[in-house]
């Protein structure tokens, strides 16, 4: 063979054994490159939908169009234990005369059959926070400035003074005494009772009004923020001789209530009376200047207000905000963004602004 054609050849295959070289190890690197992306796609894909289906969840606490019914409850210890307070998605604290508390539990899209009580009268204040949940109001009587609010507000109301026997339940009462307690803590009313006295008054049975709170689907840890504090027992004196207590159990993520030094029970169902969130909001109180020397009490509630939310063992300083005694209150951390609310039911401890609550 001639020389120059085998020195052609030799240089044509070295030529292609390089190229096919580059080929196989850049081509695959190319190929795996590529499949990585996909991966990394399929992987980013997979985790987008996760977090659409996790936006998808409805809230369980505060769902449908039945409109909220809130209830004044006796918080005397002669009253305790009380009627179905687990099922309210709300419960409101607030001080009365006497450095005792009322409660105010708000109720959507219970049973008809749901038992509450023992029902005592309204303070004007409380109906700020009827208001501003759009409830249907309920209670047994009024102190003058509540009697007043409520026209002026033109309240949805019902006065269980006009429809109680005064006696033992039967099969038509709509507020009736329970006769295993002495009167003024014995009179009792249920879910369905409201309603039929409120379809009979008129009233809107339906509500598209939004939650006060700004529930999340998705659960919340407050120890991601920086400012999180160590709330696992908490500590809310209203008065000397009153003290709220939450203790947090992990094992159901819940705070477990205490109220005058003992478990507080739920008298519908004997179950321990528990929560998911508590928000505390410092307002300043004093009694009312009315003539009549009993030391009601009013509240300066609009406006902004120092406070803590409380979730899973831990608590987080906020500002509640009410523009209007008619407003929703607006729950902000310190920078003004709306704070997320766990899905569950929340107690709203509205206690005296120099309270020194403890929280470990």
């Amino acid at each position: 063979m001639d020389k120059k054609v085998i020195i052609i050849v030799v240089f044509c295959t070295i030529f292609v054994g390089i190229v096919c070289f580059g080929i196989i190890k850049y081509g695959d690197y190319s190929f795996k490159k590529d499949v990585k992306e996909v991966v990394s796609v399929i992987n980013s894909g997979d985790e987008t939908t996760a977090n659409i289906e996790e936006e998808k969840k409805e809230v369980k606490i505060f769902s449908g169009d039945d409109r909220p019914i809130a209830i004044m409850i006796d918080n005397n210890v002669n009253a305790q234990p009380q009627s179905s307070i687990n099922k309210a998605y709300i419960v409101y604290e607030i001080i009365v005369e006497g450095n005792e508390t009322r409660l105010m539990p708000v109720f959507k899209g219970v049973d008809d059959d749901t038992i509450l009580g023992p029902v005592r009268s309204v303070r004007h204040y409380f109906l700020d926070y009827m208001n501003e949940n759009d409830a249907i109001c309920g209670h047994l009587g009024q102190s003058p400035q509540a009697e007043s609010d409520i026209k002026i507000f033109k309240m949805d109301d019902i006065n269980g003074q006009i429809y109680d026997t005064g006696k033992a339940r039967t099969s038509t009462s709509l507020f009736w005494r329970e006769t295993s307690r002495k009167a003024p803590h014995n009179a009792y009313t249920s879910i369905g009772s409201l309603k039929q006295i409120a379809k009979q008054q008129g009233y809107k049975l339906t509500s598209d009004k939004k939650s006060i709170l700004n529930y999340s689907s998705k659960e919340l840890d407050l120890r991601e923020h920086e400012d999180a504090i160590v709330a696992s027992d908490v500590i809310i004196p209203y008065a000397n001789n009153h003290k709220v207590e939450y203790k947090y159990d992990e094992e159901t993520g819940r705070y477990t209530r205490y109220s005058k030094g003992k478990i507080q029970k739920d008298y519908a169902d004997g179950e321990n009376v528990t929560t998911k969130n508590i928000i505390i909001t410092f307002v300043y109180n004093y009694s009312l200047d009315d003539g009549e020397n009993k030391g009601r009490q009013t509240l300066n509630n609009v406006g902004k207000a120092n406070g803590y939310y409380i979730t899973n063992g831990y608590a987080r300083e906020i500002v509640c905000e009410k523009d209007s005694r008619t407003a929703q209150t607006k729950y902000t951390d310190y920078g003004g963004h709306e704070i997320d609310i766990n899905d569950g039911n929340t107690f709203i401890n509205i206690c005296p602004v120099n309270a020194e609550v403890i929280l470990k």
